[in-house]
């Protein structure tokens, strides 16, 4: 049978086929560098001005329908390769999505991935740790010792344990910090992304939520360089070159002194873009690491020193996608995914990671 460019021809060939060997062989024959439409394609060069402009975007249109038709056709073969599959094996744990087309990453996803890249480009390593803590990891160690006021800002669960130690689900990662800072020795450069927990909820509040820790001891350590880590940060995350930006003098126990990190920003069609406008917005807290807590983790405040910040996974997966109701993160409304979800090969970031 001769080849033809004819759609309906090329319908009927694709739909013939019945392995992916098949397939492979009918690319070939028209896509391949010896196929039908590739010597095609070559013929242009003959032709005039305007007959090339013509016929070369048939032939581009011959070519995506060839490469649509095909890819579909692979669709339905694997479908059929799992259904045999499935009727020779009672059970298949390794059952791979039906439709790999459907699926999504979910915002949290991405954004933890894309903190990752941009922190692991400065050298910063990813620790983890458990989600029930001690309460002296969580608080005693952080300089957040019984009845502070801190406590009640942080309102948590607490779980009853058979030795009676005194145990929470963690409301910040700050307790791997410690746990980091009991075992290694400087310099430390980490983060700390992961699971937070915390008795709130409502529309910019939930239970259970997400952040990133940083924290990076060493003996030359600054302000200076915390400034300059959190502003690339930034800038790098929302995509944003001429960042507008301030450092505002606060409290937290655990760093002396503390500053929170506000960006300018405009609110336009009730969506906000971060970097640029009138207003400010608090991001993320921040400060040199308190000299009791790196002598509460055995390391000697008189040698070395070090900043650490803290900052909401969702509150700035919120800002950059224009999610406006928290409790849509955790809803499982596939509806809301697929909007807001990414394709798995989606994750960028400056550093090219």
């Amino acid at each position: 049978m001769s080849l033809s460019l004819d759609k309906n021809d090329i319908k009927q060939k694709v739909s013939k086929a019945s392995t992916k060997a098949d397939l492979e062989a009918i690319r070939l024959e028209f896509l391949g560098k010896k196929g039908f439409l590739t010597q095609e394609m070559k013929l242009l060069s003959s032709l005039s001005i305007e007959e090339k402009k013509a016929k070369g975007q048939e032939l581009n249109q011959v070519k995506i329908f060839i490469e649509n038709e095909i890819a579909m056709k692979k669709i339905i073969i694997d479908k059929s390769e799992i259904d045999q599959k499935l009727k020779k094996e009672i059970i298949d744990v390794s059952l791979p999505s039906r439709d790999y087309k459907s699926g999504k990453i979910h915002p949290i996803s991405h954004s933890i991935e894309k903190i990752i890249n941009i922190f692991a480009a400065m050298g910063f390593s990813v620790v983890d740790g458990p989600d029930v803590e001690t309460d002296f990891n969580n608080f005693s160690a952080l300089n957040i010792p019984m009845h502070h006021p801190a406590r009640e800002m942080q309102d948590t669960f607490y779980i009853e344990s058979e030795n009676k130690e005194d145990l929470v689900l963690r409301t910040h990662t700050s307790p791997v910090q410690v746990r980091v800072m009991l075992k290694a020795k400087p310099p430390i450069r980490i983060i700390v992304p992961g699971r937070t927990y915390r008795s709130d909820s409502d529309a910019t509040h939930t239970p259970m939520f997400h952040q990133v820790e940083g924290l990076f001891i060493d003996t030359s350590t600054t302000m200076a360089h915390l400034k300059g880590c959190l502003v690339d940060f930034i800038k790098e995350f929302f995509e944003i070159n001429n960042l507008e930006y301030r450092f505002r003098p606060s409290y937290f126990p655990f760093t002396e002194p503390s500053a929170e990190m506000d960006v300018a920003y405009s609110k336009i069609n009730n969506v906000i873009n971060v970097g640029k406008g009138k207003d400010w917005l608090e991001i993320l807290g921040c400060g040199m690491v308190n000299p009791r807590v790196l002598e509460n983790c055995g390391i000697d405040s008189t040698k070395y020193q070090g900043f650490a910040f803290g900052m909401g996974i969702e509150r700035l997966s919120m800002l950059k996608y224009g999610i406006t109701d928290m409790r849509n993160f955790f809803e499982t409304d596939f509806r809301w995914l697929e909007h807001y979800g990414f394709n798995a090969l989606d994750l960028n970031s400056f550093s090219g990671i």
